[in-house]
């Protein structure tokens, strides 16, 4: 079996990627669990590389499909768990210092 050669620029991960993300983030306006997320934005990377970035190759279209879905799911954990450590330090700090509250 010959690995696939696969021709990808830096375009396809920059606008996948956060398009995975955006469109995965507009799925949670329905009442799906959380759990299901990580799926919706695989299903999404696999469909975005196969239908559109290599459309004349099926194998890459998976290859990069596991990359671009990869990178969408660990973009939005970095995010959320740097957003969630922002807020508990500055409501610890707000905490450990009485004289900022207002009373």
């Amino acid at each position: 079996m010959e690995f696939p050669v696969i021709h990808t620029n830096f375009w396809d991960g920059v606008i996948a990627v956060p398009l995975i993300v955006i469109i995965t983030q507009l799925f949670k306006i329905f009442p799906i669990p959380r759990q299901y997320f990580p799926t919706i934005a695989t299903i999404l990377g696999f469909s975005i590389s196969i239908f559109y970035s290599h459309r004349h190759d099926l194998w890459a279209g998976f290859f990069m499909g596991g990359f671009y879905s990869a990178a969408a799911v660990g973009t939005y954990s970095s995010l959320k768990t740097s957003w969630q450590v922002f807020k508990n330090r500055k409501r610890k700090k707000q905490s450990n210092n009485p004289s900022s509250t207002l009373s």
